[in-house]
């Protein structure tokens, strides 16, 4: 079955914000939702999940820590212990900040390695622009028709009526690439 997507293009946040509401009470599908910039509030619109990428941070972080103690302390107490000024060989004070630094390196990294991975953002993956200007100032929203009783001239009643200065159905394969 062929998925058909009405494409609705607007020109203010506060427009397309109001559009999103109105089709979610509409009980429509959105597809996706194309902004020039981070537009506050859009993820509350669309009643998405808080992200989980913070756990990771926190795991990866403390994660790295633990291994950072472990290694420094097997490494100053049990494989090489060296008397320096008669400081203990597992002397945690003077692990701190190299542990700390590490901390931030392995959370830091799995952060980004995470994020990259779920966005299914990969080198050489090329952007998919609905219109041509989405990157510049206009905003995107795109409804997904669902079944064959989607009343397309009545959601495009919907988006005009909040705002769009054009809107287009297309076949979902013929997204431009």
């Amino acid at each position: 079955m062929s998925q058909f997507q009405l494409i609705g293009i607007f020109d203010e946040e506060s427009a397309v914000t109001a559009a999103i509401k109105a089709a979610r009470e509409q009980r429509l599908r959105i597809v996706e939702v194309y902004t020039p910039y981070a537009v506050h509030g859009l993820e509350r619109a669309l009643g998405l999940k808080r992200s989980r990428l913070a756990l990771v941070c926190l795991i990866a972080g403390a994660m790295g820590a633990i291994l950072k103690m472990w290694f420094e302390i097997w490494t100053a107490a049990i494989d090489w212990p060296v008397d320096v000024g008669g400081k203990p060989w597992n002397s945690l004070p003077a692990f701190v900040p190299i542990t700390f630094e590490v901390m931030v390196l392995f959370a830091g990294l799995f952060t980004v390695g995470a994020f990259l991975i779920v966005s299914r953002l990969g080198p050489g993956k090329r952007p998919r622009l609905i219109h041509p200007r989405v990157t510049d100032d206009r905003f995107a929203l795109v409804i997904e028709e669902t079944d064959a009783a989607f009343d397309v001239a009545r959601v495009r009643r919907l988006l005009e009526s909040h705002g769009a200065v054009e809107v287009t159905e297309l076949l979902a394969e013929e997204v431009p690439a």
